[in-house]
């Protein structure tokens, strides 16, 4: 196994070498340094902006947006990507500097972004530096300036995805890795092209639990290469580490029963995201070599849901429209008389007492039919009606409605939206339907904290994401049935209004998730984008 850090120790040697060279080579001078000096005073105001143009553009690639995490790294990553601009503009080119930048695209090597971005990313910020540029007394010096900064930095960091190459296929050329290899070719080479073909992921493990082979679907899944693969210890490249020793065990069992052993699991790919996969793995005639087969039904096990829950709810809903129509006239009826008498009581001045009760009566029974109306609401819902709509526009319609159930409980209200409008097709009535239920949600659980309610827009690569935040308490069970009908953690709800809201994104193509613990919960919606 690679020892990643003293590699990059023994790189960090040359790294200031190579600047130095690189420096001299543009004909770097100190004048160069104070042009971009002078750019920095009037460019920093729009460092802000310009990291969340950059960012924002990021999502819409797949492969770029891949190695993001959750939106914390993407604020981490932020801030990381302000300090560079500064660094560029100001910073005397030292060694401090030169290690800086090696340091940085071997970042973009661990993380797995593609080499490909790294020249079109400092492309992007070259443009918008060189824009302001423009602005400026002597900006053509500054420009020329620029250019060779970025031209330098990029030398920098594409240097090491060449590094990371040579020590890889050194790596790979070890005496270890042949001999590895050469195991393992009797048994696996010679169907290898067939391996190749399959959409599963295929790997070869030898005694000692080292990946022999890996094929392409392998990297697909993980987000390593396949060099980065094999010669690694199966368990830490394909499963989380809690199912170690369980998947462990299930590989050594295969050894020994010629039948094959089955096990569904979770791995982590190199950018952090959870992947589900079952796995069968079957021995080779001697036994030496297990062949694992996987199969990623991470997408697979979410439509399941999905479509389990909307059967359920389906069939709730069937029911619901019984009784609803059943129950809604006797309830008018009953509401009529109720109001006669409340009216009655009032002529006779009659006692507090019996004016009360009739009120409270007629409470209920209105209550009884907001519950019927929802009923029908939730059992025939009418389809959406698509149209263009710019999403930052919406939610901005609908928090100036939600600001007054806000007031009501104290609720501060953040909104952080995506600087370019994401545009979907969507029913906005219906859509603005399921904001503000949300929101109301996230406002009754911050409630007794006088907390803060988030509202949040982004880009996907073929998505728009919006999020409802909050920082109450959390959900009482993170395995809670929220989106099934009736069921409700409030003493007085109906337990249709998630219901409803995750009829609605269904309707629209779209999909809900949430995620809870003490202090945060998010409600996710992902629905289908007009981009990409």
């Amino acid at each position: 196994m690679r020892d990643v850090r003293a590699e990059e120790t023994n790189c960090e040697d040359h790294s200031h070498d190579r600047c130095r060279d690189l420096l001299r080579y543009v004909r770097w001078t100190d004048a160069d340094l104070a042009h971009l000096r002078a750019l920095a005073l009037v460019a920093r105001p729009h460092f802000i902006k310009i990291t969340d143009e950059f960012y924002e553009r990021v999502r819409e690639h797949e492969d770029a947006h891949a190695v993001l995490r959750d939106d914390t790294q993407v604020v981490r990553l932020k801030g990381t990507l302000q300090r560079w601009m500064e660094t560029l503009l100001t910073a005397p080119r030292d060694k401090t500097y030169c290690e800086d930048r090696a340091r940085i695209g071997r970042v973009h090597v661990r993380v797995g972004l593609p080499q490909r971005f790294v020249p079109a990313a400092m492309a992007l910020m070259h443009g918008s530096l060189a824009r302001i540029a423009e602005t400026l007394p002597n900006a053509e010096n500054i420009r020329s300036a620029l250019t060779r900064a970025i031209d330098i930095d990029l030398a920098m960091m594409l240097e090491t995805y060449v590094e990371d190459f040579v020590a890889r296929l050194e790596h790979i050329q070890s005496a270890e890795s042949m001999k590895m290899r050469e195991a393992f070719e009797r048994e696996v080479r010679m169907r290898a092209d067939a391996l190749e073909r399959v959409a599963q992921v295929m790997v070869g493990i030898d005694p000692g639990g080292v990946v022999l082979f890996a094929n392409k679907a392998s990297e697909t899944v993980t987000g390593f290469g396949r060099d980065q693969l094999e010669g690694e210890l199966f368990v830490e490249r394909f499963t989380h580490a809690s199912g170690r020793d369980e998947l462990r065990e299930a590989v050594g069992r295969a050894r020994v029963d010629q039948g094959g052993v089955e096990w569904t699991g979770t791995l982590e790919t190199r950018a952090g995201h959870t992947r589900l996969v079952r796995w069968r793995f079957v021995p080779s005639a001697d036994g030496a070599i297990v062949l694992g087969t996987g199969e990623d039904v991470t997408d697979e096990q979410s439509e399941l849901e999905r479509k389990i829950r909307t059967e359920r709810l389906a069939g709730v809903g069937t029911l619901a429209a019984g009784l609803a129509h059943e129950i809604r006239n006797p309830l008018n009826g009953a509401l009529l008389h109720v109001t006669f008498l409340e009216r009655a009581l009032a002529r006779r001045d009659s006692p507090e007492n019996e004016r009360e009760a009739v009120r409270a009566v007629g409470d209920e029974i209105r209550r009884l039919s907001a519950l019927v109306r929802d009923f029908l609401v939730f059992a025939r819902p009418s389809p959406p009606t698509l149209r263009p709509i710019n999403l930052n526009s919406l939610c901005v319609r609908t928090l100036s409605i939600f600001e007054g159930d806000a007031r009501a409980v104290g609720a501060s209200v953040r909104q952080d939206f995506a600087p370019e409008d994401p545009s979907i097709n969507a029913d906005s009535d219906k859509l603005q339907q399921v904001l503000l239920n949300l929101l109301r949600n996230a406002a009754e659980a911050v409630s007794s904290k006088k907390g803060t309610v988030t509202l949040r827009t982004r880009r996907r690569p073929r998505h728009a994401l919006v999020e409802v935040e909050d920082d109450g308490p959390g959900l009482p069970s993170p395995e809670a049935p929220i989106f099934d009908a009736f069921y409700s953690t409030k003493p007085n709800g109906t337990g249709l209004g998630l219901a409803i809201v995750h009829r609605i994104i269904s309707d629209h193509g779209g999909t809900i998730e949430v995620e809870s613990a003490a202090g945060r919960t998010v409600f996710r919606v992902l629905l289908p984008a007009t981009w990409g």
